[in-house]
């Protein structure tokens, strides 16, 4: 493809074809909002010498702002003109081995040889491939597998040399895109033998609506190109197939189905992937080696600490492409840029700006309040308001679908949302008590006595004397 020199800017609200559509309430942010997200694209493109770049700001499950600048084939690109996404290929197939787990098909604790044969590191579990601390070697054998055909390496064996792995298992995060070929692999097989891209295709893209997210490149498409570092002056990028490193950062995709992705990781989508799952891929997976850290990686996502916020999503680059996708699930809103060459821009920086931009400029206005769906559970009921672990009261509330939440009154100590489960208990989600049970405990005749949280007891009282705690109590009680 060809590229025009001029230098346009253009932003596909609701027109042209494969706009980012955003509903008529959300269809106008405040018009100092659009110009410095409008300033900070064209800052971009202009200070990385690229030959397109669009964007995009996602917010409450929609589309609020694209933007692009620059040209593809002498045009502005807009919402539907795909670019290669590269290591956001990672969420994508890491959302398809959740699945998997969510299925009961694995355990995320599964040795990857327990379920894949012929691998060089079949005592990895799945969800150390997922953190990449496998410690896999980070890249395949051979040539540059990014700039060459996936044809060079067409059996699992042929993508490691003679050390695959370069650290032990589950110490520290060492990236591997090895690695996400062997989960690509996994899930081939867990789905009885079919193309992982089909798989995705069919579980999530075609319920997400992402027809425009494929293995190959489709028309309309942006060339990829390097930009000569001391001139300006272009030269084109191959765009192979990669074979079996497909799942490592083979998609292409565009603006407009990205703006979808990140919308499904801002929220989930019952079809796809629940939002409880999602959550778990945003937790740190590793102990990140700094002691204040400002990076890390969850299962499939990277993570960062910017402005005092936190970000999830991923980078993608391949020769003649940059990606990024930033979600901030607190603000629920995410910022998604893509550019067609191989260095220059710093797309994190970006999206990340975009996001940061929309949040700053126009505070998120919360959800409106509305009692919990009926019918009310009134024993349930009777369990929330003051319990006490020793003499530290807590507030226990409860929440929508039976869920409860624990928390200190004094707003310092360990709290915890918890998830009903069929048998009568809760299970801890966040927190201290993260997959902790935590129990109603009765007395013989079926009044409530106290609840034991992972053996820790809480009482209607503080310390009573014909309380059941541990060790019992001073029968004389309190003292002055």
């Amino acid at each position: 493809m060809t590229i025009a020199q001029s230098r346009q800017s253009h932003e596909p609200g609701t027109n042209g074809p494969g706009a980012v559509t955003a509903p008529d309430e959300f269809a106008e942010l405040l018009p100092q909002t659009r110009r410095a997200l409008l300033r900070r694209l064209a800052v971009g493109q202009s200070e990385g010498r690229a030959p397109s770049m669009v964007g995009a700001v996602v917010r409450e499950g929609r589309a609020v702002w694209t933007g692009a600048r620059g040209a593809v084939d002498g045009e502005a690109p807009h919402g539907a003109v795909q670019y290669r996404i590269g290591s956001l290929t990672k969420t994508f197939v890491a959302v398809l081995v959740l699945r998997l787990r969510d299925e009961g098909l694995l355990r995320l604790e599964d040795p990857l040889g327990r379920h894949l044969d012929g691998t060089p590191v079949p005592d990895a579990t799945i969800a150390q491939l997922l953190a990449h601390s496998s410690g896999l070697t980070a890249e395949a054998r051979g040539p540059w597998w990014e700039r060459t055909d996936g044809g060079l390496r067409p059996a699992p064996a042929d993508l490691f040399g003679e050390r695959p792995q370069r650290l032990a298992a589950g110490r520290r995060h060492h990236y591997s895109n090895p690695g996400y070929a062997l989960l690509g692999m996994l899930v081939e097989r867990l789905r009885g033998d079919t193309p992982w891209y089909e798989v995705l295709r069919r579980e999530v893209l075609e319920p997400l609506g992402m027809s425009r997210t494929t293995l190959r490149p489709k028309p309309p498409f942006a060339g990829g190109w390097a930009v000569h570092p001391w001139a300006d002056a272009l030269l084109p990028e191959p765009a192979e197939d990669t074979g079996l490193m497909g799942p490592a950062g083979q998609l292409w995709s565009t603006l407009a189905d990205l703006c979808r992705w990140a919308a499904f990781l801002l929220r989930g989508d019952g079809r796809v992937l629940c939002a409880a799952s999602l959550a778990e891929m945003r937790m740190p997976a590793v102990p990140p080696e700094e002691s204040a850290w400002d990076a890390a990686y969850g299962l499939g996502v990277q993570l960062v600490r910017r402005d005092g916020r936190l970000l999830a999503g991923h980078l993608g680059s391949m020769p003649g492409y940059l990606a990024a996708l930033w979600t901030d699930v607190d603000e629920d809103v995410a910022g998604v840029v893509l550019t067609n060459c191989t260095s220059g821009p710093v797309a994190s920086a970006i999206a990340a700006d975009l996001t940061a931009i929309v949040t700053e400029h126009e505070p998120r206005i919360p959800e409106p309040w509305h009692p919990l769906p009926g019918p009310l559970d009134r024993e349930l009921l009777a369990l929330t308001g003051p319990w006490y672990w020793g003499a530290n009261p807590h507030v226990l509330r409860l929440r929508d679908e039976r869920g409860l939440e624990l928390a200190p009154l004094s707003g310092v100590g360990r709290s915890s949302q918890f998830r009903p489960e069929d048998d009568g208990t809760w299970t801890g989600l966040d927190g201290y008590y993260a997959g902790e049970t935590l129990r109603v405990m009765r007395d013989e005749d079926g009044s409530v006595s106290h609840l034991d949280l992972g053996t820790f007891v809480f009482t209607r009282g503080p310390y009573e004397p014909s309380d059941p705690v541990p060790g019992g109590v001073d029968p004389e009680g309190w003292q002055v």
